[in-house]
C-alpha cells in the first residue's frame, strides 16, 4: 500500500506534462497537417518517399508491441522495458514523417468505390481519433512504469496495448488501401 502511495506522488508531478502533451501534440499535428510548404511559395520537394516508410515504423511498432508484451509475461522486465522505449520512439519517428509528409505534399483522395470506401473511411476514421486518444494513455502508462506504480500499470496498460496496437495496425492498413492512389 505504502508503495501504491509514493507511486502516485512520483505520478504527480509528471501529470502537468501529460496534459500538456496530450493536448499539444494534436494541436500541432492538426495545425501542421493544414500547413503546405509548396503552397505558401517555398521551393520544397515533395516528400512522396515517406508513406510506405512511415507506414513500415506502424508496423514494426505493431511488431514491438507484441514482442514487448510477450516479454514482460516471460518476466523479461528489463527487456520489456526497452522495446516499450523502442515503441514510443517509433511512434514519434513516425509522427514525425508523417508531418513531413503532409507539409511537403497534396492529399491523396482514396479512389475506391462502395462498400470498400465505407470500410476504409470507418478505419481511417477511427485510426485517427484513437490516435489523438492514445497519447494520454501511452504517457501514463509510462510514466507509472518509470515510476515503479506497476499494479496501477499493468492495470491501464491493459487498456492501451489494444488501443496502441489498433493504431499501429490500421496506420498500415489504411497505407495500404490508400497507396495505389498516390500520385508519383
Amino acid at each position: 500500500m505504502e508503495n501504491q502511495i509514493n507511486g502516485k506522488n512520483a505520478e504527480s508531478k509528471y501529470n502537468k506534462w501529460i496534459v500538456v502533451l496530450s493536448v499539444a501534440i494534436p494541436l500541432v499535428v492538426a495545425a501542421l497537417f493544414g500547413v503546405n510548404l509548396k503552397k505558401l511559395g517555398y521551393n520544397v520537394q515533395p516528400l512522396s518517399f515517406l508513406p510506405p516508410i512511415y507506414a513500415t515504423v506502424n508496423g514494426l511498432t505493431a511488431i514491438v508491441l507484441v514482442v514487448a508484451v510477450m516479454a514482460i509475461k516471460n518476466g523479461k522486465q528489463k527487456l520489456h522495458e526497452n522495446l516499450m522505449k523502442f515503441a514510443i520512439t517509433l511512434s514519434v519517428a513516425f509522427l514525425a514523417m508523417y508531418v513531413a509528409y503532409h507539409m511537403t505534399s497534396d492529399s491523396t483522395k482514396f479512389g475506391g468505390e462502395g462498400a470498400i470506401k465505407y470500410v476504409y473511411y470507418f478505419i481511417l476514421i477511427t485510426h485517427i481519433i484513437l490516435s489523438v486518444v492514445i497519447i494520454p494513455f501511452v504517457l501514463i502508462t509510462y510514466v507509472r512504469a518509470i515510476t515503479k506504480s506497476f499494479e496501477r500499470h499493468k492495470k491501464i496498460a491493459r487498456i492501451t496495448y489494444p488501443l496502441w496496437l489498433y493504431v499501429a495496425v490500421t496506420g498500415v492498413i489504411v497505407y495500404l488501401m490508400i497507396s495505389p492512389y498516390y500520385v508519383h
